[in-house]
């Protein structure tokens, strides 16, 4: 169960979320009539800038010494990496606008910028989940699709999947004792919220 729990809590790290959003974006919305290579492109560029670049990032902290924990479980080491983390979605927000993408598109990221400056205020005092947040934000953004009639095809399996993993994600955090059931639960609202918001600009 460890070893699962480990497994879930990288697969759905809050570096790779966001590849995973614009992926659902590409291929549940109107965006699916573009050419697969061009819609591939994308989400490259997207994986890129929302986990190479900050995962490079952190890496380099860690091997300088700036950081002790290369998994950001210190709550008081997470400031910098976050920042660079909140950087790096608002530059893919800018990306999709610059590529045409419609602006709602965008602010699934800037959402994601924005719950990450949360999550950098919260955590000067209290140790709230950024995975929670990540699969909240994920969750907001099916639920998005839905509510504005964006998507093209029936959400209801999309949404249960999303709901799905958003506890397996939540139940491996707690299993794995990286955050306490307070700490996921405000972790996914502000993800939700802040995604939710934003998206609907």
């Amino acid at each position: 169960m460890k070893t699962f729990s480990k497994i879930i809590s990288a697969l759905f790290s809050p570096l790779f979320v966001p590849t995973y959003g614009m992926i659902l974006l590409s291929y549940l919305t109107v965006m699916s009539v573009i050419p697969a290579g061009i819609r591939w492109s994308a989400i490259g560029i997207i994986f890129v800038i929302t986990c190479i670049i900050p995962l490079s990032g952190i890496l380099s902290m860690y091997k300088m010494g700036f950081i002790k924990d290369a998994g950001l479980n210190e709550r008081t080491e997470r400031t910098a990496p976050y920042l660079l983390a909140a950087v790096c979605y608002i530059g893919a927000a800018f990306f999709l606008i610059r590529v045409g993408t419609p602006l709602w598109i965008a602010m699934f990221f800037a959402g994601g910028a924005l719950a990450i400056g949360v999550n950098i205020i919260v955590n000067r005092w209290w140790k709230i989940s950024a995975h929670a947040a990540a699969v909240g934000g994920l969750a907001a953004l099916c639920f998005r699709m839905v509510a504005s009639g964006y998507a093209i095809y029936n959400m209801n399996l999309w949404i249960s999947g999303a709901v799905i993993v958003a506890g397996m994600v939540l139940s491996a955090r707690i299993y794995l004792r990286c955050h306490t059931l307070m700490q996921l639960f405000c972790g996914t609202a502000n993800g939700f919220l802040c995604v939710w918001l934003l998206s609907m600009l």
